[in-house]
């Protein structure tokens, strides 16, 4: 009998306890903060999400996402264009540059934005379907080894005995980049219709001088031009000068009218949360990770990304961005050319807070599908340059500009 009733009493105390548990975690949730909850503005029509994969080629992905807006802007026509014929013809004149500087030069699968207007201006383009760059057994873009047979390649070139160059080492080295991603198209069917890289390009009915590249330092003097001093600018590519705001003001300018806007930017910060979706400048600082693409992300183990990242459970103010702020953090190392994304759309949080729509190149990952939410200070902040269309900017600032 004794038995019985204990065993009662020890029920009651088992169902009490997990009626109490359930209770207190549902009021634990009724407290927990909300986090970042996104209402977006508006968007402007952009093509399909796509996926670098493994390769250092953000820059010819965000490039060619501006150009593809830009056409379906202009022409009212989705074309997905070959980010890989791009980088063939990078990787080929970058050869020539690099031998030429005897070595000194940033040789790899980096990049900036204007390296895709000087392929468009000289070489033209083609659609992915004309050019794919996968000859070497991938569905997607696997970019190591291919990255240093060629870099191996150029050094003992340069570093040969002979004492003089011979004239097949271009032949030879071109051999190696076609066996990855496979010979130039000369000419291609598409609706069609039948094209070369050139006349493609012309159809597309957008104008490669439409677009200007801006930044904004105080190392230079503002509303001129200089080369923008990162170790992937291997053309040498010159950006406008611009003050903080006055960039702000195009960045809003353009979205404003209908232009998306190619952001070059530094998004290892840790205030970059790729799961949550969200990208702020924290108000207290916080230590930086270095060189973040989505392979060093993902090679990281799951206590070395929480150790890296913010939590991001509830919205933390931000700090101000300065002019002389933003030029510490780049003479500094701080903010680099680390990635290249765009621009194509704002949105605000449940405090009204403004952020920018960020469209990746990592694939449809996260719980946006591949986009995030960028705030105003970690885009002003973190941005090396910005690609615009010339015709969305301020009319007071071109006048400045000279344009």
């Amino acid at each position: 009998m004794t038995t019985k009733i204990t065993s009662r009493i020890l029920m009651l105390v088992f169902l009490f306890s997990v009626s109490y548990n359930t209770y207190a975690q549902k009021e634990k949730d009724k407290k927990a903060p909300e986090g970042y909850v996104i209402t977006e503005d508006f968007r402007l029509p952009v093509t399909s999400m796509k996926n670098q994969y493994r390769s250092g080629t953000c820059w010819s992905f965000s490039a060619l996402a501006f150009l593809e807006a830009e056409i379906l802007r202009v022409k009212k026509e989705k074309v997905n264009l070959s980010e890989m014929f791009i980088v063939k013809h990078c990787y080929n004149d970058k050869a020539d540059r690099y031998v030429r500087m005897h070595g000194n030069l940033n040789f790899g699968g980096g990049g900036a934005f204007q390296d895709a207007l000087h392929v468009f201006k000289n070489y033209g383009l083609v659609p992915e379907q004309a050019y794919t760059g996968l000859n070497y057994g991938s569905e997607n873009h696997v970019h190591g080894e291919m990255d240093n047979i060629l870099k191996a390649y150029v050094d003992a070139v340069i570093k040969n005995k002979n004492k003089k160059l011979t004239p097949t080492w271009k032949t030879a080295y071109n051999a190696i980049l076609e066996t990855y991603l496979g010979s130039n198209p000369e000419k291609f069917n598409y609706n069609g219709v039948e094209y070369t890289p050139k006349t493609f390009a012309s159809s597309l009915e957008i104008k490669v001088d439409d677009y200007i590249l801006i930044s904004s330092f105080t190392h230079h003097p503002f509303y001129s031009k200089f080369i923008l001093e990162v170790p992937d600018n291997w053309l040498w590519g010159e950006v406008y000068n611009l003050k903080i705001n006055e960039m702000h003001q195009v960045i809003e300018n353009a979205l404003d009218n209908g232009y998306t806007v190619a952001w070059a930017a530094d998004i290892s910060h840790n205030g970059f949360s790729s799961k949550k979706g969200i990208a702020v400048i924290p108000e207290t600082d916080i230590k930086n990770m270095s060189g973040l693409e989505q392979a060093k992300w993902t090679e990281l183990s799951e206590k070395e990304r929480k150790k890296q990242m913010l939590e991001l459970n509830q919205i933390v103010p931000e700090k101000i961005i300065t002019q002389e702020y933003r030029q510490e953090c780049f003479d500094n190392y701080t903010t680099t050319d680390d990635h290249g994304m765009l621009i194509v759309g704002k949105a605000h949080d449940q405090n009204g807070n403004k952020y920018y729509i960020i469209k990746n190149s990592w694939g449809e990952y996260g719980k946006y599908k591949g986009y995030f939410y960028a705030s105003e200070a970690f885009v002003l902040l973190q941005a090396t340059n910005i690609m615009v269309n010339k015709n969305s900017v301020p009319k007071k600032i071109k006048s400045k500009l000279n344009l």
